[in-house]
């Protein structure tokens, strides 16, 4: 009985054991993984104490006066930066004879009026349908009605007494009324030099789009190449970049240029521009106005305005009126109003190379009473040329 008793115990203790390790492994298989074991971490600096948690100072090496490198006083190295370079100034070509030189320009205007003329004139029957075909020929051309009638009734007089019919008589004929038409006897110069005093003041006027500004840096292009120095006033102080259009202008050829702040009171530049002038010994002061304005205040008032500014130090010598020869009658209508504001002295007829309107030359002067002084022939910096009758005759009507 009791080696039963003693197996049954055995048989007991083995089974348990047996289930303990059966538990165990399962335990094992259903633990999940360690966790990854943290990084190292510095820790941040401390930060100092004061008071009583204040540590004790540790002890460092410390260098005396003498050990430590002082400047020697010297002065510091500045580094200069090269000068901007100033722009090269340009010998404009000189104005003698330069109508002449642009006389190619001016000759593509010829087709519609001199070389028309020249084809009416030498029909073999000049009846009344030829004459009606000149006149036509003039109007086209922006010569005006009543100097077409006076041209055509000199010529049909002079062709009946003198009977002129071979092609050099009539070309010559036409070039003598042509030319009287035009007015030779008319003074074309551009005062510049007054006799008591110095500089000469010269305003330039006209509605943008006519190259007013343009015409104005050109003019003082041919001033220096008749030997005058110019002072620039940038009165123009609506239109963007006005100011710096001329002041580029000026530089080309040494002008000194007056400008103020953009939207600025165009009077006051104007006067300081003569103010300068005056300082300065300059022989010129050419002025160049608005075109048009942004405020209220009418452009003709302004005009006005700057006109009776600037006399308060001396007189203006010239109002030059800038006219688009492409712009026909109604440039007639612009110079009709200008001259009731400023007394108008002189006309600058810009683009009138490659038109047909040369014809205006004449109307203007009939318009205005003053005559044609300069011309601009096309878009080079020395394209503005003192107008010469004969010669613009002489590029009408060709050869």
């Amino acid at each position: 009985m009791d080696i039963v008793i003693l197996a049954v115990v055995i048989a007991v203790v083995v089974l348990g054991a047996l289930g303990g390790l059966i538990v165990g492994s399962r335990r094992k298989k259903q633990l999940p993984p360690p966790p990854p074991a943290a990084p190292d971490i510095t820790a941040p600096p401390a930060e100092p104490h004061v008071g009583d948690e204040a540590e004790t100072p540790r002890e460092e090496p410390r260098r005396t006066i003498e050990e430590v490198d002082l400047p020697d006083g010297s002065a510091p190295v500045v580094v200069e930066e090269p000068p901007a370079e100033a722009p090269e100034i340009e010998i404009p070509e000189p104005t003698a004879g330069r109508l002449v030189r642009l006389r190619t320009r001016l000759s593509r205007s010829q087709n519609a009026l001199g070389k028309g003329l020249l084809t009416l004139l030498s029909r073999e029957h000049l009846d009344e349908d030829t004459w009606e075909e000149i006149e036509d020929t003039l109007l086209t051309a922006d010569v005006g009605v009543q100097p077409t009638q006076e041209l055509v009734e000199r010529l049909r007089e002079r062709v009946k007494v003198l009977g002129t019919r071979t092609p050099e008589g009539l070309r010559t004929l036409l070039r003598e009324e042509l030319v009287t038409l035009v007015g030779p006897d008319m003074d074309r110069v551009v005062k510049t030099e007054p006799e008591d005093r110095k500089p000469g003041i010269v305003m330039v006027v006209g509605v943008n789009g006519t190259g007013k500004t343009t015409t104005t840096g050109k003019l003082a292009r041919v001033l220096v190449a008749d030997g005058q120095s110019v002072v620039l006033g940038a009165a123009d102080t609506f239109r963007a970049a006005a100011a710096d259009q001329l002041q580029t202008w000026g530089e080309r050829v040494g002008a000194h240029t007056v400008r103020g702040p953009e939207g600025g009171d165009p009077a006051s530049v104007a006067f300081d521009a003569v103010k300068e002038g005056k300082e300065m010994g300059a022989n010129v002061v050419l002025i160049d106005t608005a075109g048009r304005l942004h405020t209220k205040t009418g452009l003709m008032d302004e005009l006005g305005k700057v006109k009776r500014v600037v006399e308060k130090q001396a007189p203006v010598d010239e109002v030059l009126l800038v006219l688009d020869a492409t712009t026909g009658q109604n440039g007639l209508v612009q110079a009709r109003v200008f001259s009731e504001v400023v007394d108008i002295t002189g006309i600058v007829l810009t683009k009138l190379d490659g038109t047909a309107k040369g014809g205006i030359v004449v109307a203007v002067q009939r318009e205005l009473g003053v005559p044609v002084k300069l011309v601009g022939l096309g878009e080079g910096a020395d394209d503005l040329a003192p107008f010469e009758p004969e010669a613009f005759v002489d590029a009408l009507i060709g050869e």
